[in-house]
């Protein structure tokens, strides 16, 4: 009976390991598809429940579809009602595990070719490179799920007589509550609710439990999956917190929902098992009850945000709060979320900007506006430097360059800013104050639907413009300063003032042209020529 137990618990532990190799596999595999798949597909919340329940079909992981999908909305590539289609699609998607475990697992017998299928896998990933490595995991994966599955059936068989629909709750009320509850615990335990699913088919396999018991527990088992969602809101942005409540008030209606139909279910549970088809009328009506919940929910997607909303409002600091570290498990999302951050640091900066050379003198907000931005600047430095880059030739890797290098610019244009000295100055002639109108001008631009291509060649023309007018004006200055027309420490710090404009105008252009690039897929400018321009321009 021990070594029964343990045999189930180990065929439990394979299948879990096959998952985990499998979603792995699957998802790098998908690579840049499944994000462009997710971002194109979702102009209405059907579907986007279409999108969302075939991401996750394809990849074998919701959670993959899920934190993509909030990066997107940190991002602002999607609304959160955009989001929330996919996110109830997701949860169609991973009842595709059932059938397979179902179909291949039980009506078919694999055991004979999953070991030499994994001995294939694994050659593959140790002598494969790029994609044929990533196939060569997902086949082992897939080939471990079903060895698990055997393995449980073994188990299982050793409790045959001894472990039977008697020793479980009866058919009431009260024990349905409880066999939901302990589909819940076994998803709480296995953190995956297709283990979960698994074990029942299994149980059901060995006539453990009986068809109306095995769908209590599955019902139970998507609603465990609650648990986690709301385990991987704690501490996280905003959209993830949102996404995991949503998740949780979804699986809880939908599970009050399944559990009302368990009496009908009943009612045909009888005849279906004379058939012998009881695995797949268990898959059949845990795919059911999914697809009615997002049926009947979708017609009230707007409504659900703004509920959601109101629930988990904006909190912590404005500029970063799509930055949360559990989204470092998907770089790509991750990515999104920083640069997303990175824009609106900089709209943020040039707006305080526009304001200080408007106004002669720094008001309280001012400073208090300057700090919240060299704050979010160092926060998103860090969460930046955790990213996983990839390969230097990837999207990613180019991305994360131009991220880096626009926040190179944004900390030494920080740094400028607060030069108060070199600020006031500004008000010394006329000639100053015409240039620093003009820098103001273009500073006002940011974050506005003004041509983003157009505002850096306007910027760049300025800062050439600036650089040309700095030997003019330096020897009007000297001259003033010889005649005695001018005070010299005057003189040097309208020098310093032109000196100073001339780099805050150096600073936006290369600021833009860097955010740019972050919305292109071309290379940014190399390390080379960006150094090579700091040189000119200093």
């Amino acid at each position: 009976m021990t070594s029964d137990a343990i045999q189930a618990l180990g065929g439990v532990g394979l299948f879990l390991f096959g998952m985990i190799l499998l979603t792995e596999g699957l998802r790098d595999l998908a690579g840049t598809t499944l994000r462009t798949f997710l971002a194109r597909f979702t102009r209405t919340p059907l579907e986007g429940a279409a999108t969302g329940a075939v991401s996750t079909a394809l990849v074998q992981s919701s959670s993959a579809t899920t934190v993509t999908t909030v990066g997107f909305v940190s991002a602002g590539l999607l609304t959160f009602p955009q989001a929330l289609g996919i996110i109830f699609g997701a949860n169609v998607g991973t009842t595709i595990t059932g059938w397979l475990v179902a179909i291949l697992g039980f009506k078919l017998t694999l055991g004979d070719i999953t070991l030499p299928l994994i001995f294939v896998g694994a050659i593959m990933r140790l002598f494969g490179v790029s994609r044929i490595a990533l196939l060569g995991t997902a086949l082992a994966g897939f080939s471990l799920v079903f060895i698990g599955i055997d393995v449980m059936k073994a188990g299982m068989a050793g409790f045959e007589g001894v472990v039977t629909p008697a020793s479980f709750p009866k058919d009431s009320m009260t024990g349905r509550l409880q066999l939901v509850l302990i589909g819940v615990l076994i998803t709480v335990v296995t953190q995956s609710s297709s283990a979960g699913v698994a074990t029942a088919l299994t149980a059901l396999g060995a006539g453990a439990i009986n068809l109306p018991q095995a769908a209590a527990m599955v019902i139970g088992m998507d609603v465990g999956t609650t648990f986690t969602a709301a385990l991987a809101t704690v501490g996280g942005s905003t959209a993830t917190r949102r996404t995991g409540l949503s998740h949780v008030i979804y699986n809880l209606l939908t599970g009050f929902m399944a559990f009302l139909l368990l009496g009908p279910f009943t009612a045909l549970a009888s005849s279906v098992a004379a058939n012998g088809d009881s695995q797949i009328a268990l898959v059949a009506f845990h795919s059911t009850f999914n697809i009615l919940g997002v049926l009947i929910i979708l017609p009230f997607v707007r409504p659900f945000a703004h509920l959601v909303i109101k629930l988990v409002p904006e909190r912590g600091p404005e500029l970063t709060r799509h930055l949360g570290e559990e989204m470092l498990r998907d770089p790509d999302a991750a990515t999104d979320a920083a640069i997303s951050t990175v824009g609106e640091i900089v709209n943020a900066q040039f707006a305080f900007l526009a304001r200080r050379l408007h106004y002669s003198e720094t008001a309280r907000e001012d400073v208090t506006q300057l700090h919240a931005i060299s704050t979010a600047l160092a926060e998103t430095r860090r969460f930046v430097d955790a990213i996983s880059p990839g390969p230097p030739d990837a999207l990613r890797s180019r991305r994360i360059l131009s991220a880096l290098h626009v926040m190179d610019h944004l900390g030494r244009l920080y740094f400028r800013c607060t030069q108060e000295q070199r600020l006031n100055a500004l008000d010394a002639d006329h000639t100053l104050c015409r240039r620093r109108n003009l820098v103001r001008g273009l500073a006002k631009y940011a974050g506005t639907d003004f041509d983003a291509a157009d505002l850096e060649a306007r910027m760049n023309r300025l800062r050439l413009a600036l650089r040309r007018h700095r030997e003019v004006y330096r020897h009007r200055i000297f001259v003033r300063a010889s005649t005695g027309q001018l005070e010299d420490d005057e003189a040097i710090l309208r020098l310093d003032a032109l000196r100073w404009l001339h780099r805050v105008a150096y600073h936006l252009w290369r600021i833009q042209h860097h955010m740019n690039r972050l919305h292109e897929d071309s290379l940014p400018a190399s390390r080379r020529r960006e150094a090579a321009v700091e040189v000119l321009e200093d």
